[in-house]
């Protein structure tokens, strides 16, 4: 006969909002990794029209719009660093939430690189205002 461990409802509740528990925190981290691809996307692409706009009007390309590479890389750069910065804000809330079921630290992989993209993101973005200035 096999050897069958009997556990309690109260075992078998406990192990299951453990798991749920886990699985909230694995969607969270694709959910946050989700905004990271977002704001990467925003922002490079932001930063590289402007660089790309910038050097056509340096060599002597006429554009009809001559404040476009400006407008859109600051807009661009501008909406990645703030879906960044919220996606971070809903992780954090969700942690934090999560916190009354299992204790889970904050300081995940999903949850550094996040903050280093926002920081990086308001870089960029501070860059391109200072230089225009």
């Amino acid at each position: 006969m096999a050897n069958v461990e009997v556990r309690s409802a109260n075992q078998l509740a406990e192990e299951r909002t453990d798991l749920a528990t886990t699985r909230t925190l694995m969607a969270a981290d694709r959910t946050l990794m989700a905004w990271i691809r977002t704001a990467l996307s925003m922002i490079s692409f932001g930063f590289t029209i402007y660089k790309v706009l910038e050097g056509f009007m340096e060599a002597g390309v006429h554009l009809n719009h001559p404040h476009s590479p400006r407008s859109v890389g600051l807009f661009l750069t501008g909406m990645g660093t703030v879906s960044m910065v919220l996606g971070t804000i809903e992780y954090w809330r969700t942690i934090v939430s999560l916190r009354e079921y299992q204790p889970v630290s904050i300081w995940r992989p999903t949850f550094f690189v996040a903050l280093v993209m926002a920081c990086s993101g308001s870089f960029v973005f501070l860059s391109i205002i200072i230089r225009l200035l």
